[in-house]
């Protein structure tokens, strides 16, 4: 990373606030138990942690049956090792019984003696039990004091919000947050301001998760990796994570000195190398103590994944065919100032879609041979299974039983290898639902979601849960080669960038500078911030992050002020979206980005998205809607797919400019808070419609809203991009008399590239069609209408100058026509 010598900054909140340095001071027979909580970070990460476990009793039990749990796994793994006869569990040894001959369980155990002495003489079983039972007395100590800590928590959400903890998992975050900010004037629980905004909360939560995310989007963190034979591989487990946070934020020796502030030395450029020395150091000693430890950390994973998988497994075998979110999916898209359960949520909701984009690819070869297999496992336990059911006496022949679970096992690993018959998949409009949802995407996966490249680099966000076991088991190998080898190299880079992008700001403390979300300090000229940043290349987010952040922010906490460059930024944005949808699409609809995001939305997922906002609760639309206009003007709803509801684009796009105003989208503050700070009270007054709305229904409504305008932004950088292209290619196109086009592989490089997410696409990928469709069966499908319908106009307003092949389609898959 290129070195950008910028000084420790100290930056003013847009919002009052008293003057630097300034504190609040209230008389001392006023001050109430909540005056000046001394730690905010800490209190506001527990009173979030509680909403999130459901109260205090659900958090209170969970931290029990991990104790209890951590002792289970030991004494029962010690017990399984020294204290069983296996001779006898197994048959090989035979047992006189003076009153039955039947073998029971108790038999197969040891005698207290016998099995004492076997642990007593093992040297390993003694060290195990020695390190387990230090770390169970650390966790005691640690759960003794969480519950001292949340149990004042408990008292906060009881007295100061007025929230009996029956009640608390009905409240959302948001409501929460909202009396958080109200009961600031009453109790002043920070005293270096005089009100609290959304934003100061989130910093002090997200503090360093906004670090690590930074981190990861500048591509500063030793995660991806290319290996000989493997290619462009990620590896980023939650071993990993937890050494990155411990070097960098709370560990002996960190770069922090407590939760809210950076050391004055890593603050300033002159002993930079020094610094960058003594972190090297430190990197190395704990890539060591990791080494030191990894058999017994090894030890551990492989036996809480065995008891916490082997019953899932048995259940469910084809769950490890199933796919999950890796952790370095989660980080690339989560947005800076984003809480866990915003983010879960999030990519909750383009999980289905993303299952049925990775399912697109199929191999053909594994398809023949699962179903060879499944047919011959099949049969033969079919035959098993009708000889137990004739005579249940061959069940005790020995390993038949097994052989039936084996073979009910190998059958349903097969099946997951088996396309349905009747599926038909749209791999482009597919990557826009996924996009919709996960709002980041590398530029160069548009117009190649057919390809195997595009699919194996979205398989490092969504990988295999049996790859996530697999990582998570390796991790303790791992890792400290990772430490000692990779991060080391980069000390310079790591004290240059907390150097560079920390803000002390006032009534928070230090920050990182992205998690400002300042458009004109970090915006990107080909994320809609041209001419409105300042950045240099060092400074600007990568792939829009800087911008969707502050929209994602924005939309949800609808209360909040952002600066003036941001709320211009905001509302210019709102505004094009706006005008588009109201006047432009009836013109120009192929022109249209609102159109082809709209479009994109509901072609896949109807009712996920545009159609849950027209139908909406009925109060919502008879108070800014005016239905008689939108039926005058195009019709807003077909009835197709047997009941299903289809949005026209231009109906769904006035009723959603319409029902939210145009300068702030979702900023309905009247309902907001009437939600956050009238819920203790009787919200009279109130508009006839916020009694019908619940929480619920209006984060579905800002979700909604946000999926639009992530394609929206998708679609304009998309356009700055092939103007970029067109710039550099006009003269080769107008002079080829070959009139052939712009050579694909000029064409390929000269396309910007997300530095996260390098192109490894071959040449010949951008000239691919933008629309491939694939099926497992040819029948006509209503979906395959809908996406002919929209054959007219090219997703994302691309042009396709070459058309596809069939050739380019892969084997044993047809093309819908």
């Amino acid at each position: 990373m290129a070195q950008f010598n910028t000084e420790y900054q100290r930056l003013e909140a847009s919002y009052n606030d008293s003057p630097p340095g300034e504190e609040l001071h209230v008389p001392e027979g006023m001050k109430s138990q909540w005056h000046h909580i001394e730690n905010l970070d800490l209190f506001f990460q527990r009173v979030y942690n509680l909403h999130q476990k459901n109260g205090f009793t659900c958090m209170l039990l969970g931290e029990i049956f991990e104790l209890v749990q951590l002792v289970f796994v030991v004494t029962f793994t010690v017990f399984l090792a020294n204290c069983v006869d296996y001779d006898i569990l197994f048959a090989n040894k035979f047992v006189n019984h003076t009153v039955s001959s039947k073998v029971t369980l108790p038999d197969a155990f040891l005698p207290v003696d016998a099995c004492s002495a076997r642990i007593h003489g093992n040297v390993l079983v003694i060290f195990i039990l020695v390190i387990s039972g230090v770390f169970w007395l650390h966790r005691m100590v640690k759960f003794i004091y969480n519950i001292c800590c949340y149990w004042e928590i408990r008292s906060f959400y009881t007295n100061a919000l007025k929230m009996s903890m029956v009640d608390l998992p009905y409240f959302t975050w948001q409501e929460v947050q909202a009396q958080i900010v109200e009961i600031q004037k009453e109790h002043q629980i920070c005293i270096h301001k005089k009100e609290l905004t959304e934003l100061d909360i989130y910093h002090r939560i997200l503090r360093f998760k906004n670090y690590m995310v930074a981190m990861v989007n500048k591509s500063l963190l030793p995660v991806r990796f290319n290996l000989p034979f493997l290619g462009d591989m990620v590896f980023y487990t939650r071993g990993l994570k937890y050494n990155f946070e411990l070097i960098f934020f709370w560990g002996p020796g960190s770069l922090f000195e407590n939760e809210w502030s950076l050391k004055s030395e890593y603050k300033r450029g002159g002993n930079r190398l020094d610094l960058a020395e003594r972190l090297s150091s430190r990197i190395l000693m704990i890539g060591i103590a990791n080494l030191l430890l990894c058999p017994v950390i090894l030890v551990w994973q492989i036996l809480y994944a065995f008891f916490s998988y082997t019953e899932v497994i048995k259940r469910e075998p084809g769950s490890l065919g199933a796919r999950c979110w890796s952790l370095y999916g989660r980080c690339y898209l989560r947005h800076f100032n984003e809480l866990d359960h915003e983010l879960v949520s999030r990519l909750s909701k383009g999980y289905k879609a993303a299952s049925k984009y990775m399912n697109c690819f199929m191999s053909p070869l594994l398809t023949v041979v699962a179903k060879n297999v499944a047919f011959f496992a099949g049969s033969i336990l079919a035959v098993l299974i009708a000889l137990t059911i004739y005579d249940e006496d061959v069940l005790s022949v020995e390993h038949v039983l097994s052989s039936i679970t084996l073979l009910g096992v190998c059958i349903t690993v097969c099946r997951s290898f088996i396309p349905e018959k009747h599926m038909v998949f749209c791999t482009e409009q597919l990557l826009k639902v996924i996009l919709a949802h996960i709002h980041y995407m590398p530029d160069h996966w548009q117009g190649n979601a057919h390809r195997y490249e595009t699919r194996d680099e979205f398989a490092q966000l969504f990988q295999y849960k049996a790859v996530f076991i697999l990582e998570e088991l390796l991790s303790p190998i791992i890792t400290p080669l990772i430490l000692i080898f990779c991060l080391r190299r980069k000390s310079l880079e790591i004290i240059d960038f907390f150097r560079n992008f920390t803000v002390e700001v006032v009534g928070v403390g230090d920050t990182c500078s992205f998690a400002q979300m300042d458009v004109r300090q970090h915006g990107h000229p080909a994320w809609m911030s041209a001419g409105k940043t300042e950045a240099s290349i060092y400074q600007q987010a990568e792939d829009g992050k800087t911008e969707l952040s502050l929209m994602h922010f924005a939309i949800t906490n609808p209360l909040w002020q952002p600066p003036r460059e941001s709320t211009h930024f905001i509302s210019q944005l709102k505004d094009k979206v706006h005008r588009e949808a109201i006047g432009g699409l009836q013109e120009a609809p192929v022109d249209s980005h609102t159109y082809t995001s709209i479009h994109s939305l509901q072609s896949e997922e109807p009712h996920s998205l545009i159609a849950n906002l027209l139908q909406g609760p009925p109060a919502l639309s008879s108070q800014y809607v005016d239905n008689d206009q939108l039926l005058a003007n195009h019709k807003s709803v077909a009835v197709v797919d047997g009941g299903s509801t289809m949005c026209s684009p231009i109906s769904t796009s006035r009723h959603l400019h319409s029902s939210y105003p145009a300068s702030h989208g979702l900023r309905y503050d009247h309902l907001t808070g009437t939600v956050g700070r009238g819920l203790v009270g009787s919200g009279s007054g109130s508009r006839a419609w916020e009694g019908q709305l619940t929480s619920m229904a209006l984060s579905e409504y800002a979700s909604t809203e946000m999926s639009i305008q992530a394609l929206y932004i998708h679609e304009l950088h998309q356009q700055h991009s092939r103007g970029d292209l067109s710039r550099h290619t006009w003269h080769r196109q107008d002079s080829d008399d070959s009139s052939e086009g712009v050579n694909d592989a000029e064409a390929s490089h000269s396309l910007p590239h997300s530095s996260t997410f390098p192109c490894i696409a071959t040449p010949h990928q951008q000239g691919a069609s933008n629309n491939h469709c694939y099926a497992a069966t040819t029948e006509p499908l209503t979906s395959i209408v809908r996406g002919q319908r929209s054959a007219h106009f090219p997703m994302g307003d691309w042009v396709e100058e070459v058309q596809g092949s069939d050739d380019e389609l892969p084997p044993q898959i047809h093309k819908v026509t």
